[in-house]
């Protein structure tokens, strides 16, 4: 059965005690696929026994720091266990898809400069998102979305991408950042099982609204904004407008598909 491992649930507000920034795992078929990188993401995910060799793929939803401060980390401390330990990783390679190339280009060439001149014995491979299906193999499909949380820059293309997650015959919607609620609507028209949505830019009233009326089984509330991290009791009265099952996830949870 596939899993959903909730590293961090933070927003990119100042530092929460005891919550880090957006950062998620889905265990499936023996590998673990990666969203977003949030701070300290691959220590809270080492520390609770996610094993990080297991990591296939990586996926941003977009470059702002709260979603991508702790790749550099993860993939230090991959390169850190296999030679440590001399261990081997479980796939060929590591893929990581972004939608700013150049930032990845940025956080591989500090790591060039650490121990070893970060020499794998393995291959890290860099792919730029844009709309469609970006992976697909025998455990997990995504397909990625556009959204409007980042303006384009000329001739780039968009920045900001949400994700449709398929996986153990569930479909998992990965809102990521997003400008206002009508970006996910081409994601869920047909239904999903679960809607992984941030409220770090938008209001839970709202966000019950839009779910309500559209065929969504579940919906999960991550990237926590300070409507929720400022009063936990008033979210969680908030939240019981939502007429199908709505959890607020913390650091740290894990749900079964």
């Amino acid at each position: 059965m596939a899993k959903i491992h909730f590293l961090g649930t933070c927003s990119g507000t100042e530092p929460m005690e005891g919550r880090n920034h957006v950062s998620f795992v889905i265990n499936a078929g023996g590998f673990n696929y990666w969203f977003d990188a949030g701070e300290n993401c691959s220590r809270s995910a080492y520390l609770s026994g996610i094993d990080l060799l297991k990591v296939k793929a990586v996926f941003i939803s977009h470059p702002h720091y709260d979603h991508i401060g702790g790749l550099m980390g993860l993939m230090w401390n991959i390169r850190k266990i296999v030679t440590y330990f001399r261990k081997s990783l479980a796939s060929e390679s590591i893929e990581i898809f972004t939608p700013k190339m150049e930032s990845w280009e940025g956080i591989y060439k500090t790591l060039q400069y650490t121990e070893g001149n970060f020499v794998c014995p393995y291959k890290i491979n860099s792919h730029l998102v844009r709309d469609g299906v970006v992976f697909e193999d025998e455990n997990i499909k995504v397909t990625a979305f556009h959204n409007h949380h980042l303006q384009t820059e000329e001739g780039e293309g968009w920045l900001s991408y949400s994700y449709l997650i398929e996986a153990d015959g569930k479909k998992i919607v990965f809102s990521g950042d997003v400008k206002s609620t009508a970006d996910l609507e081409a994601l869920v028209s047909d239904g999903c099982d679960y809607l992984l949505m941030e409220t770090g830019h938008h209001k839970i009233s709202d966000v019950a609204e839009f779910v309500n009326a559209r065929p969504i089984k579940s919906l999960i509330f991550v990237h926590h904004g300070l409507e929720i991290l400022n009063d936990f009791p008033a979210a969680y009265e908030k939240i019981k407008a939502v007429k199908v099952g709505a959890k607020i996830v913390d650091d740290g949870d894990t749900i079964e598909l």
